[in-house]
């Protein structure tokens, strides 16, 4: 339990320190915009196509793995699909608010997950999460994108746009050219693969502080059974369903730990931007996206030392 707390606890207290830093007003809005720029467009990109294109799959429950985590999106995807009927019948949630919940009861925070995966076991721990964004971020983007294109009352994209957009996320194209490394045997020069360590070593604490910057803590004065639905999908029924296919999977150590905090954490804050950019409920985006960081400080600790 101290393991799992003193790993959460430094990840929390960097979140913690970018609230104040906005709070007190040292960094301002578009300042922060360009740090999460910096750390969306560079930072992240670089840590990924370092960690993918040196990682040994093969070594690897890479299969399993992938297969617990798609499982356990897919499940809870379908879960909140099958609500959305009865979410807008008792509690009036209209399309734009029902992607919102979508969107927070199944995107993971790949910032505090690199965070943890790396304090808890260090390097195997981020090669393992290699895995978690291999299998799950062109998924989750392509869902994400298609329920806001049926429930938003935004304009829906065309086929050839979603492709634009998917192959511009910098997740999935940093994703794809480690892999391609990965696969192709191709070397890097050595001052490359240098220079994406450096960069790399500052997407996580950079990433965190903008997580704690983006908290908005009046948003929470007004909660409601749209947040509560959202953050207990994510939170509760997510981490549950990774269990059961964990162990149906026959994960172990290490990946079976990835696995949990891969389905632990908290919404990404990347969803805030698609909601405004597709026509979502973007208030109440960032008020699940808040409530979730929050709440995963208590949850977190729970989920993984259930998997330990």
């Amino acid at each position: 339990m101290m393991v799992i707390v003193n790993a959460l606890l430094p990840v929390l207290m960097v979140i913690a320190a970018g609230t104040v830093v906005a709070r007190l007003g040292i960094i301002t809005g578009d300042q922060w915009r360009g740090l999460e720029k910096i750390a969306y467009f560079v930072l992240f990109p670089a840590i990924i196509i370092h960690t993918v294109a040196k990682t040994d799959f093969s070594t690897l429950p890479a299969f399993a793995m992938a297969a617990t985590l798609l499982g356990s999106i897919l499940i809870t995807a379908t879960i909140a699909l099958i609500l959305r009927p009865v979410l807008e019948r008792k509690f009036k949630v209209d399309g734009p608010r029902f992607t919102s919940v979508f969107q927070g009861a199944i995107r993971w925070n790949t910032f505090i997950g690199l965070a943890l995966a790396d304090e808890i076991m260090g390097p195997q721990g981020v090669a393992l999460l290699a895995v978690a964004i291999v299998a799950m971020i062109p998924v989750l983007n392509i869902t994400c994108v298609i329920v806001l294109s049926r429930y938003a009352h935004g304009s829906s994209p065309s086929p050839v746009k979603i492709a634009g957009d998917l192959i511009r996320n910098p997740f999935i194209w940093s994703t794809a050219l480690g892999l391609f490394l990965n696969l192709t045997g191709l070397p890097l020069p050595e001052f490359a693969m240098t220079t994406l360590k450096i960069l790399g070593s500052a997407a996580l604490p950079i990433g965190i502080v903008c997580v704690g910057a983006g908290l908005n803590l009046a948003a929470l004065r007004r909660p409601g059974p749209a947040l509560a639905s959202s953050a207990i999908l994510k939170l509760a029924v997510m981490p549950l369903v990774a269990f059961t296919l964990s162990s149906l999977a026959g994960l172990q150590d290490a990946a079976y730990l990835v696995v949990m905090i891969a389905m632990s954490v908290p919404a990404a804050s990347g969803s805030y931007l698609l909601a405004r950019q597709m026509g979502g409920d973007a208030s109440l985006m960032a008020e699940i996206l808040t409530f979730e960081t929050l709440l995963a400080g208590i949850t977190m600790p729970i989920v993984l030392l259930i998997a330990t």
